[in-house]
């Protein structure tokens, strides 16, 4: 039995099944997305999801669905499922589903009468392709297999509607046919391993109903183009192969392409495989690039999640080759001191405080990994300095080192910092003025930049900065620590200070470089973990504040005053688990290892085999927001290795 599977029972429970949802990725920036059902229930889900250079490289869904259709002496059951308006579900082939399990592909089984099909899918890890294969497990009567492709040809942020532009003509190639919706998109080209016999018939279906869309307040029906139907013979014990992608593919070679990723895949047999099977899907390399998608199936590339999350996903796998290409990928892009923040749709937003910090951190963790720091100075002293000095003099969005030391940020109408929420012009969390956790990772910069070039012998940087840091260390108090309240503000500005429990401070202890005394530090975490901990990680908010809000439902604006106020956000934990055993050492592991473990059950839950973006902050804690977060999961891994570094001391 495989370590994530799903039986009939389950399956045919729409209300269970319909939540569950499977991500397949390669390495170029494609990826193919649904339910374990194959129902899809987000305008974002899609068999075929590729980048398009000529529209900015921004992911367009090529081929929505699927429908697969048993006939037997002219009687058809068809195996697909869509939703429609008013809860009407047709087909609902769901209900012919026998079991599901993921390994080595995911794979559904089908019982129709006497017939038994099996169905696996796996994304290519080099092409943008999708294959299938089907194999006929048992059959009593002649069987032929009908398929009916439901395109979209549209960007993942929009919905396909209805119209006269569409180009219904095909192309027949080996086996198959080539088609693009519209000109400018890559051709979409479905192939089958033998000869396939195919029926034009183009036509719209109406009003397909995406319930996720319709629950966050979006539009959410579209008409999908389905341009005929293909039909193909099939045998007892005979398996078929199903290819669709933006190059043509030659039939004769999809068995052993078949065999070739089996061979690739890590095995998702347990907790930590899938961690590591799903860090694999953020790293999409393109051209002279390699960057890290924030998560699927929305985001794109983020600045501050990229340095937040290569420790993670790569250092724990010695992959310093690809963590290099990171780095130098991300300061390609650089506008004087910043980082690109955002990168959606070949558009580059610049608008973090916090990214160029993040850059620090990121070089830390690597020189603790190789032990090369005259390395790290020698290739990345240039970059450092820029933004020390940029942040000391004063750049954009009124971003500048104050005369004591601490750094100030912000301007209204701007969220600078990772709590970056806005409703119509205004921050959900305005935090304008000295924001906790910027200033340890300020501080935390400039001691490791004094360290890298002590090291080197750079007399004039260290000159410059030596002075600084216990500068910062006494501010860092005064601004921050309430001796009565024994944790630190969110942010200060002015006489005012922002005494709300959230996790920012979290930071001033798991850095390496704390301006905080080892008291403080455990004070602040008995705050942390009394008011904060969840078994998913941090609330962005304690429950006691009235802003809290413990579920992340409903519209936008709903849904926006919810993230930065209550939600639980995964990757916290890998900072709280950082400075625990920090503070605790050895006797903190089972603490930490608990909630590690605890974690163990959403392999089987929202994002199978991943980690969400974020859950509930009330129990039971729900899962929510992007199915697979390059953070979370990179948080996870990192935590293991923390733990299994401690459990070997003990020994």
């Amino acid at each position: 039995m495989g370590y994530i599977k799903f039986d009939k029972s389950q399956l045919i429970n729409l209300e269970y099944s319909l939540r569950r949802e499977l991500l397949r990725t390669n390495r170029a920036g494609a990826f193919s997305t649904s339910t374990i059902v194959n129902c899809n229930t987000r305008k974002y889900h899609g068999l075929l999801i590729v980048p398009q250079p000529q529209f900015g490289n921004a992911p367009h869904i090529l081929l929505s669905s699927l429908d697969e259709t048993v006939i037997q002496r002219e009687a058809e059951f068809n195996l697909g499922i869509h939703k429609y308006e008013n809860n009407i579900y047709s087909p609902r082939g769901h209900k012919y589903i026998m079991d599901f399990e993921s390994e080595p592909f995911p794979k559904i089984t089908y019982r129709v009468g006497g017939v038994i099909l099996e169905k696996e899918m796996f994304f290519s890890s080099n092409e943008d392709m999708m294959i299938f294969k089907y194999t006929l497990i048992d059959a009593h009567s002649p069987t032929t297999l009908r398929f009916k492709p439901f395109l979209a040809f549209r960007s993942i942020h929009a919905l396909s509607k209805a119209n006269i532009d569409c180009n219904k003509k095909y192309e027949p190639v080996t086996n198959g046919i080539k088609i693009a919706m519209y000109e400018g998109y890559s051709p979409l080209y479905i192939q089958f391993s033998k000869d396939v016999e195919y029926t034009h018939v183009p036509d719209w279906y109406y009003n397909l109903e995406y319930p996720y869309e319709k629950e966050r307040g979006y539009d959410c029906l579209e008409d999908l183009y389905v341009p005929g139907f293909f039909d193909i013979p099939i045998k007892k014990g005979e398996s078929i192969m199903l290819v669709a992608g933006t190059s043509e593919s030659n039939p004769a070679l999809l068995k052993t392409k078949f065999t070739d990723e089996v061979k690739k895949r890590i095995p998702r047999n347990n907790f930590e495989n899938c961690l590591l099977n799903a860090a694999q899907q953020f790293i999409v390399k393109k051209a002279d690039k390699t960057q890290i998608i924030a998560g699927y199936p929305w985001f794109g590339p983020v600045g501050r999640d990229t340095f937040i999350g290569m420790p993670g996903l790569l250092l724990t796998q010695g992959d310093v080759k690809t963590y290099v290409s990171v780095l130098d990928s991300m300061i390609a892009d650089m506008k004087g001191p910043f980082f690109p923040n955002v990168i959606l749709d070949n558009r580059i937003e610049y608008d973090a405080v916090d990214t160029s910090l993040w850059f620090f951190y990121a070089l830390q963790k690597l020189a603790e990994f190789t032990g090369d720091s005259a390395k790290i100075w020698k290739d990345y002293k240039n970059v450092i300095k820029n933004i020390l000095e940029s942040y000391r003099e004063g750049t954009w969005y009124n971003i500048k080192m104050d005369e004591n030391g601490l750094l100030f940020a912000g301007e209204t109408g701007n969220a600078l910092t990772w709590m970056n929420a806005i409703i119509g012009d205004k921050p959900v969390t305005p935090r304008i003025g000295f924001p906790v956790e910027v200033n340890a990772l300020w501080y935390n910069a400039i001691k490791f930049s004094l360290e890298l070039a002590r090291n080197a012998k750079d007399s004039a940087f260290t000159g410059k900065w030596k002075e600084l840091p216990e500068k910062i260390e006494k501010s860092f108090i005064e601004n921050f620590w309430d001796e009565k309240r024994g944790y630190l503000a969110d942010y200060t500005n002015g006489n005012f200070k922002d005494w709300s429990v959230r996790p920012n401070q979290v930071f001033a202890i798991s850095l390496h470089y704390s301006p905080l005394s080892q008291l403080q530090q455990k004070r602040t975490m008995d705050v942390i973990e009394k008011e904060l901990l969840t078994p998913r990680g941090l609330r962005t908010l304690a429950p006691k504040n009235i802003r809290y809000k413990g579920v992340y439902r409903g519209n936008v604006e709903e849904r926006d005053l919810a993230y930065h106020n209550g939600s639980v956000l995964p990757w916290l934990f890998g900072a709280f688990a950082e400075a625990y055993l920090k503070i605790y050492g050895k006797g903190g592991l089972s603490i930490v290892t608990n909630l590690y473990k605890s974690f163990e059950t959403e392999m089987q839950e929202y994002g199978i085999g991943t980690i969400s973006e974020l859950f509930d902050g009330d129990p039971p804690h729900y899962p929510s927001g992007a199915i697979s977060q390059a953070t979370a999961v990179a948080e996870l891994i990192r935590v293991n290795e923390m733990i299994k570094k401690f459990d070997g001391a003990k020994k």
